[in-house]
């Protein structure tokens, strides 16, 4: 039983205080701002002013910094999220869209008219590789859990996987017709892909770089974002004013969420309880709880045209080894994580652990206990 009791605690144990807070950071395009909501209270704590068209965003995985791409500025605003203040300006390609941040060292930015992807180094805020994405126009982008591979969504009809230790193309799959929103499962199995113009979402196993399944969902699907645990997928339906839910197991739709008008962004909380919609035509988020698969509260009114196309809330969990089954364990020993990550110390570098031993030192509290 103490083990038990140690176990349901060691993730708090392991996580560094800055990932137990999550704010939502939701892109308003019409208005140029990012407003973010503070998901402990539903309530908007900050407005800041970005650039042009603000469209994707994503969180660094230590919360420190938000990453906004301003569509029409052709620029990446870098928000510094103790202060809500803009502390870097990125020139990139021609219209930004989508934006990822898988690790805390890079983040990879789409570049929809110059058919690029713009990779930033986040410690000096700079551009440390530009790469090629031809032939047609990219729009959203995801990295598989151990960084090795980036998808890319292209107009009208593939997805392009980026091999990170080349920065070039390494596979180009057949999609659905005008593939917009891309996801991948905790585990690096499936990737998600909504296709607007097909009404549909194309699963993409990544062991063979094949379409698996191809899932009816809702109008114009748009975005997509993938519970913590791996076991369900949610898919913004623009012209349902819905969300699907899609059973990862079965490949196919649980169930389905009315939700507000025009929903494009989606994210889900990092312990799975809430997920977060930006509905564009009502200039609101609105709050769907996981247990009951229903919008709850009022919606959280925001700026004009909300987007926030990308993981807008912190998504690093609490990760710790040796107690697989737990919802939010790591699910590896000590030994394989040396296997996977190439060592104790590229491992504890890669979990947010400063050495070794802060990484080991709860696993064998918990086995002493």
């Amino acid at each position: 039983m103490q083990k038990l009791v140690f176990a349901l605690t060691l993730a708090c144990l392991l996580a560094p205080a800055s990932t137990r807070a999550q704010n939502a950071y939701i892109t308003n395009a019409n208005s140029n701002t990012v407003s973010v909501i503070d998901t402990a209270t539903n309530t908007v704590s900050a407005t800041i002013p970005v650039g042009l068209s603000p469209t994707g965003v994503a969180v660094k995985p230590d919360g420190s910094k938000v990453y906004v791409t301003n569509y029409f500025a052709d620029t990446v605003s870098v928000t510094d999220s103790a202060t809500n203040m803009v502390s870097a300006t990125i020139p990139v390609g021609v219209h930004p869209a989508g934006v990822a941040e898988p690790d805390g060292s890079k983040v990879y930015v789409i570049n929809m008219f110059t058919h690029t992807v713009s990779v930033i180094d986040t410690t000096t805020d700079t551009i440390s590789a530009t790469i090629p994405v031809p032939p047609l126009p990219p729009w959203g982008v995801a990295v598989n859990p151990d960084g090795s591979r980036v998808y890319v969504t292209q107009e009208f009809d593939a997805v392009s996987v980026i091999d990170t230790a080349t920065n070039t193309v390494s596979a180009t799959i057949p999609v659905g017709p005008v593939p917009q929103g891309v996801a991948v499962k905790p585990d690096g199995s499936k990737v998600y892909i909504t296709n607007i113009n097909g009404n549909t979402v194309s699963v993409i196993d990544t062991a063979t770089n094949m379409v698996s399944a191809t899932i009816p969902v809702g109008f114009a699907p748009f975005g997509v974002a993938v519970s913590p645990d791996g076991r369900k997928v949610y898919i913004t339906n623009i012209n349902s004013n819905t969300v699907s839910v899609i059973d990862t197991t079965t490949d196919t739709v649980s169930t389905t969420i009315p939700d507000g008008l025009a929903p494009l962004g989606i994210a889900v909380k990092p312990d799975g309880s809430k997920v977060y919609v930006a509905n564009r035509s009502a200039n609101t988020v609105s709050v769907i709880d996981t247990a009951t698969n229903t919008v709850i509260g009022s919606p959280i009114p925001v700026g004009n045209n909300p987007v926030a196309f990308g993981v807008f809330i912190q998504q690093q969990q609490p990760r710790f080894a040796g107690v697989p089954g737990s919802a939010n364990c790591h699910g590896t020993s000590v030994s394989a994580l040396a296997t996977k990550f190439g060592g104790l110390n590229a491992a504890a570098a890669a979990l947010g652990f400063p050495n070794v031993k802060a990484l080991k030192d709860p696993i064998q509290a918990w086995r002493a206990g």
